[in-house]
């Protein structure tokens, strides 16, 4: 008699996702197309996003042997304060689109695993909601400029009474990407169930029934916005905010200051003589401009610059914890991760991204391990690493 193949279920098979691709695979299955594209997408025809990722598939490690390796720490401290591991949950707009747990969800697996989490201004939680639901943990804040200053300054005092003490300012959104995939699903925020969406419903009846029988989706920051994308940039974010307004925000801002988008080594000077704390080195996921600088590439000409005065993290393109070992070894702080813990999200809820965090933590001790580092984390060094094709 052949045996009855086991029938598991999504939560089964969340848990035993062997990477973040199979938790792609299984977010892919779960969550409408336009959804799914949504998160899955970038702008025009997805280069920068495509390099991003390829930047990594070019590292080649050279390791030690013969250390030992039996102990394999993996904290490391990040604006004065250690973390279990250099990851930081990077922000994400309509996160409770992709699960109802949303922002509350992840806030919860970040405390767990003891790494910050970033709430998104354009998310769909307030700051105080996210505290309440992990209070033990490092909740960060994501700030876009918008033309009306007093705003800013609203959102900047309800972060604060949040507990939120890290600003991180993004600055490559002057206006909207050409996110085509959305454009051709006619995204709106929250979906519209057309008759697109209708078959889409039948084709993803878990998604659906949460998303009609949660709590409604809305931006919890941003007031009387519009349904479309490109219309909500447009019309909020200011195309003319300069380095000046960062000094402004640095004057009325507390706690420690990120700037998120850098894409040029002589903007990254000019943000380090203002006095921020910390430069992230990104392209927004490939989400704004097509084409644009790799971040893993240009990360050590930033370092190289500034990083005796600031700190320099990472974001694009990460999916591994061997991805953090590199990025790490290449003088980056810290990686922020986004598109991999929503997958995770979408896949299983909260759960899948408590998997994500567990994934990244075990490939990332086994590749310090393999890589012959007796120090842990810490101890990785630019000489472990090289880019095939550089």
């Amino acid at each position: 008699m052949v045996p009855e193949r086991p029938r598991w279920s999504r939560a089964a098979r969340v848990a035993a996702a062997a990477d973040v691709a199979e938790l792609r695979r299984l977010a892919r299955r779960r969550t409408p197309r336009m959804v799914f594209d949504y998160v899955d997408g970038a702008a025009e025809g997805e280069r920068s996003m495509a390099r991003a990722v390829a930047a990594f598939d070019r590292v080649e490690f050279a390791p030690h042997v013969l250390r030992d390796v039996a102990e394999a720490p993996t904290s490391v401290e990040v604006l004065g304060r250690r973390i279990a591991m250099p990851v930081v949950l990077a922000p994400t707009g309509f996160t409770r689109m992709m699960h109802r747990g949303g922002e509350r969800a992840v806030a919860r697996a970040a405390e767990r695993a003891a790494v910050p989490y970033t709430l998104s201004t354009m998310g769909t939680t307030t700051a105080g909601d996210v505290a309440a639901a992990a209070p033990g943990g490092w909740n960060w804040f994501q700030l876009y400029v918008v033309r009306d200053r007093a705003r800013n300054l609203e959102r900047l005092a309800l972060a604060e009474a949040a507990g939120m003490d890290v600003l991180v300012v993004t600055v490559d959104v002057p206006v909207a990407g050409a996110r085509l995939r959305d454009v051709r699903h006619g995204l709106t925020i929250p979906p519209s169930l057309r008759w697109r969406g209708a078959l889409e419903a039948v084709r993803h009846p878990a998604w659906w029934f949460d998303f009609l029988t949660g709590e409604p989706l809305r931006f919890a920051t941003v007031e009387g916005a519009p349904e479309d994308m490109a219309g909500l940039t447009n019309l909020m974010f200011d195309p003319s905010v300069t380095v000046a307004d960062l000094e402004w925000i640095r004057a009325a801002w507390r706690g420690k200051l990120l700037v998120k988008g850098v894409q040029r080594v002589d903007d990254a000077k000019e943000l380090a003589a203002v006095g921020v704390d910390g430069l992230v080195v990104s392209n927004h996921g490939g989400r704004q401009l097509d084409r644009a600088a790799t971040p893993l590439e240009l990360l050590p000409e930033v370092v190289a610059a500034v990083g005796g005065r600031t700190e320099v993290f990472l974001d694009g393109g990460v999916r591994s914890g061997a991805d953090v070992a590199a990025a790490v070894a290449l003088g980056a702080r810290a990686c922020f991760v986004g598109r991999a813990y929503l997958y995770g999200l979408m896949a299983g809820g909260e759960p899948g991204v408590t998997r994500v965090l567990e994934l990244l933590r075990a490939e990332l001790v086994r590749t310090v391990q393999l890589l012959g580092v007796s120090g842990g984390v810490e101890g990785l060094t630019p000489d472990l690493v090289r880019l095939r094709g550089s």
